[in-house]
């Protein structure tokens, strides 16, 4: 399993080169002599947990080592400045390294050796990534409005935008459905979700706060990610029409509509679930497999191809892509995508030729061959990147880039076109396949249109 912090990795992963800072040394004891173990935590990113960037400042932090156990870090066999740091008296680790400015954006495995009486060794990961700054900026419009507190998903109907938002964490008491008018991002109607069941221990449920949103004619799917379930509303009044019971889908993030039938990510499963938008009754779902050996398919993010009748679904720990044929409801092909770690975020173009994965933990957008799975080119868009969208009148692929707090726009095969800076946080992406793409920001509670000049 890789943990995901927003600006670094937490403990084990893959390296894709080496990194050497400098060399010191910690006092050698002998092979085999004691048994030691380690139950704590440590990892790193940059400055206010930001990303790490190369010339910058990567901040270790730790938990669970012995008081003023030494502690020293090593990379591509060298001990790096200033180690072997020491835990303080309650077992924590606060350290700070410089990183070269010559360091290759990337994941480098940081070995981590502790000494005194219980000796042990284990890895963390170290990621460094690109500052891309702003390019060709110039060339695109921006239109902004505030829209709610921490949105959380975009969606695009026939004649509104709809968006999600909740903030914090259960029992979450503030969460809306808005619907919007999409050429002046103005607000025509709220709806605040039903209250929640009390949970399991007798506590307050909170609400049926809403997360993921998919459109389909005449209503408006969310997922209740904290419930485990979905809710369909109407699309013109935002009424509520059905609220499904806790526990119908678990984890359940996006959720897509094709031809009558809602299709929802069951996070971290590898279940897709099937709705019918008529009769309001769970179909039967799609099992998706794994390609890797030992490995089970964790679903994510979901991408219809319409024209191909395809419907992809991310894994985010086995890295790989799942292939649904919407006729027959079945999956047909599933595609390992190497090089790409944690890969949450997915984007198909309308034809279904190009399929576009983004992988938060190396920060590399993959492309792939929407027939054979092919990897066709895969390029660094800078720190964090989480959801991405392809336009269907130009055929880029903007990938909302939280750590890098921008937007990167690739051409059809990957090429980078443009990257619009700010200072927020974007989220999730949605395009009405005109030339105008929309993206939600939770730092900054806003709802930005973009489109080319």
């Amino acid at each position: 399993m890789t943990q995901i912090q927003r600006s670094g990795l937490w403990l084990r992963g893959v390296a894709l080169s080496a990194l050497v800072i400098a060399s010191a040394g910690m006092a050698a004891a002998e092979p085999f002599s004691a048994l030691g173990s380690f139950d704590g935590r440590i990892g790193a990113s940059g400055p206010e947990r930001g990303p790490i960037l190369p010339g910058g400042e990567a901040q270790i932090m730790g938990r669970g080592f012995a008081p003023g156990q030494p502690v020293s870090l090593r990379q591509n066999g060298e001990a790096l400045a200033g180690s072997p740091f020491a835990a303080d008296g309650e077992g924590n680790l606060a350290a700070s390294l410089t990183i070269p400015g010559s360091a290759q954006a990337g994941v480098y495995p940081v070995v981590v050796e502790l000494g005194g009486e219980v000796p042990f060794a284990t890895t963390f990961d170290l990621k460094v990534s690109k500052q891309l700054g702003s390019v060709n900026a110039d060339a695109y419009t921006q239109t902004a409005a505030q829209v709610a507190t921490r949105p959380y998903q975009v969606a695009v109907g026939a004649e509104a935008l709809y968006v999600t938002s909740a903030v914090g964490r259960p029992p979450v008491r503030e969460s809306e459905l808005l619907k919007l008018d999409p050429e002046t991002l103005e607000i025509l109607a709220k709806a605040v979700p039903e209250a929640a069941p009390a949970r399991e221990d007798g506590s307050d449920g909170g609400l049926f706060a809403v997360y993921g949103v998919g459109v389909a004619p005449g209503q408006v799917w969310v997922t209740n990610t904290r419930q485990n379930t979905v809710a369909v509303y109407d699309s013109a009044d935002l009424s509520l029409i059905k609220q499904f019971a806790p526990g119908t889908v678990s984890h359940p993030r996006d959720a897509v509509h094709h031809d009558g039938k809602v299709y929802v990510s069951a996070t971290f499963e590898p279940t897709v679930h099937v709705f019918d938008t008529e009769t309001l009754e769970e179909l039967e779902p799609i099992a998706l497999s794994s390609s890797r050996r030992g490995q089970d398919f964790t679903a994510a993010s979901l991408s219809l191809a319409p024209e191909a009748g395809k419907l992809f679904a991310s894994s985010l720990r086995s890295e790989e892509v799942a292939v649904i044929d919407l006729a027959s409801g079945e999956e047909v092909a599933v595609w390992p995508v190497p090089g790409s770690t944690s890969t949450i975020g997915l984007a198909a173009s309308p034809d279904g030729s190009r399929v576009y994965t983004v992988a938060q933990g190396n920060d590399a957008v993959t492309v792939l061959d929407g027939a054979s799975g092919e990897v066709l080119r895969q390029v660094n868009v800078g720190a964090s990147p989480l959801n991405a969208v392809v336009d269907a009148a130009t055929g880029h692929v903007y990938v909302a880039v939280r750590g890098g707090h921008a937007i990167a726009v690739l051409d059809p095969e990957g090429t980078l076109v443009a990257n619009l800076e700010s200072n927020a946080t974007p989220n999730h992406l949605a395009s009405d396949g005109e030339g105008h793409v929309f993206v939600v920001d939770q730092g900054t509670g806003s709802l930005t249109r973009i489109a080319a000049k």
